[in-house]
């Protein structure tokens, strides 16, 4: 039996036509039978889709043919069957809600680090300043008790619109280190980052990848327990392997929670 290929990926651009672009997209998966949840929104796309290796990388070679998306990454990983139940492609206001009209990525995105970059500092105890580092969970609350970074400062949100004033709250406890913000697959920490950065606090970067790309390219390296991902698996461990055998109705029927990254 043939394996389900899964990739998330986002993207920070201007999208004037995203009505235009939700048929196109909402067609091509149709004709490839894929399943998961695309966004788009004026500040670009956000998807987590599955299906078999060919039509995946098919969908992928059709996205990257717009110019927009040309370099756009996509984190891969495995499950044994499908774990969407349908495909949803859909127009919204952000592709990830911060409810903060200012932040806006495709202009600018904060300084990141890589995870080869950040397993080292965590083995040494500081960057390489010597500065202690901070890491932010920016998930919330419920995604945190499946697992995260020793240590990681997690703030208790219970939806990503909380976290700029949770940051306004807790900023002092920032002070004098270097912060990496990190998520599930880069999204929210992308976002994070730059609130920091406009809010004063200089030294902060982002997890590039969040915490897939880590488990990726570096293994469980100082993580503690699994990832909660967006779709029937419900968590991946370090080797990426699925925690759940069927589809969480939580991840799969709400599309606002299945597209959070």
């Amino acid at each position: 039996m043939q394996e389900t290929l899964n990739i998330a990926a986002y993207k920070f651009v201007p999208i004037d036509d995203a009505a235009e672009l939700r048929e196109t997209l909402r067609a091509k998966t149709h004709e490839l039978d894929l399943k998961g949840t695309i966004l788009v929104a004026q500040e670009g796309i956000n998807l987590f889709v599955a299906g078999t290796p060919d039509s995946v990388r098919g969908f992928l070679a059709f996205l990257r043919a717009d110019p927009r998306f040309a370099d756009l990454e996509a984190k891969e990983s495995w499950s044994a069957s499908q774990p969407f139940r349908r495909m949803l492609v859909k127009v919204k206001r952000e592709i990830i809600r911060m409810d903060h009209p200012a932040i806006q990525p495709a202009t600018g995105r904060a300084p990141g680090v890589d995870a080869a970059t950040l397993k080292r500092w965590l083995d040494q105890g500081h960057d390489d300043a010597g500065k202690p580092v901070a890491m932010l969970d920016t998930r919330n609350a419920f995604e945190v008790d499946y697992g995260t970074f020793e240590g990681a400062i997690d703030w208790r949100i219970h939806k990503f619109t909380e976290f700029p004033k949770a940051v306004q709250k807790h900023r002092d406890e920032l002070a004098g280190k270097t912060v990496v913000s990190f998520c599930t697959g880069g999204i929210r920490c992308e976002k994070a980052a730059i609130l920091m950065h406009e809010l004063g606090l200089d030294n902060v970067l982002q997890l590039d990848g969040g915490i897939l790309k880590y488990f990726e390219e570096v293994g469980g390296a100082h993580y503690q327990g699994e990832c909660f991902v967006f779709d029937g698996r419900e968590s991946l461990s370090p080797d990426l392997k699925a925690r759940a055998n069927g589809v969480s109705a939580r991840a799969s029927e709400d599309p606002d929670i299945a597209i959070k990254r």
